[in-house]
């Protein structure tokens, strides 16, 4: 039985996470559903990052086990069909039987944006971005976050409810970096806690307005005490931008690839 392994985008404000509810309608559900329409036989997915209720994805991946005989323009043609306008399949590749979306993936990158405005966002950003009133100081934010580079216990950035076996995880990349009245934080890793990257920017937003010195960041990595942290951010501005695979998986390169020759400005 062949796997398929499917890159996605997605647009989380319409759907209650990734994984399937009883009660909301999940990213899950309409890429299966229409996936099962395709293949004509009922699909089931694995995912390499299960994102929360309004996150959304420009590289997500999953794979998926099928007999039927379709040529990959079948599959991503004939999902698109089927799918609803908030979700798009941008390619599909046929891997190897030990491929798994999730376990195969060595690196996760999320990118989290916040508008600094005043006045609330129309409905073009809305659900898009996190809006803050005031300016965020970006230079004390990127300084704070160059302490949690490396490995690391992240009991301090950890939803209560998280369901990780151990808190400890590999940040590779952490960039604070401003766009006009955007700020973007870039977080690179091998994996992520529950809320983690929203976890870390409440806790950021925290240090731009000046209400913490950057070196807290460090602080509350050293206390491995989630209740001492900011805020959990919401779910908004947070998008899962790329999942990178070891070159022998086969999996085409990004569609979008970060430029971490920014810093703070």
């Amino acid at each position: 039985m062949p796997r398929l392994a499917c890159g996605l985008e997605y647009d989380g404000a319409c759907f209650s996470g990734w994984q399937r509810q009883h009660h909301a309608p999940s990213v899950q559900d309409a890429v299966e559903n229409a996936l099962s329409a395709v293949a004509d036989h009922p699909i089931r997915t694995a995912v390499a990052g299960r994102t929360d209720a309004g996150v959304h994805a420009a590289g997500q991946v999953i794979h998926f086990d099928t007999d039927a005989d379709r040529p990959l323009h079948a599959w991503q043609r004939g999902a698109g069909a089927h799918l609803p306008p908030s979700v798009s399949v941008s390619w599909v590749q046929e891997v190897a039987d030990d491929f798994h979306a999730r376990y195969s993936a060595i690196r996760r990158h999320y990118r989290y944006i916040i508008l600094q405005r005043s006045s609330a966002s129309a409905g073009l950003l809305a659900s898009r971005v996190t809006r803050v009133p005031k300016t965020l100081d970006t230079e004390r934010m990127h300084q704070a976050v160059q302490a949690l580079l490396g490995e690391h216990d992240f009991t301090s950035f950890r939803a209560a409810e998280c369901q990780a076996r151990h808190p400890r995880r590999t940040l590779y990349r952490l960039n604070v970096t401003a766009h006009g009245p955007f700020v973007h934080l870039d977080v690179e890793a091998d994996g992520f806690l529950h809320h983690m990257v929203r976890i870390l920017a409440g806790s950021l937003m925290e240090v731009g307005h000046g209400e913490r010195p950057p070196e807290w960041l460090a602080e509350l990595l050293e206390m491995r005490d989630r209740t001492a942290g900011g805020i959990t951010a919401p779910p908004d501005g947070l998008y899962l931008m790329r999942v990178n695979y070891p070159r022998e998986c086969g999996i085409p390169p990004p569609l979008w690839t970060p430029d971490y020759s920014q810093t703070a400005s």
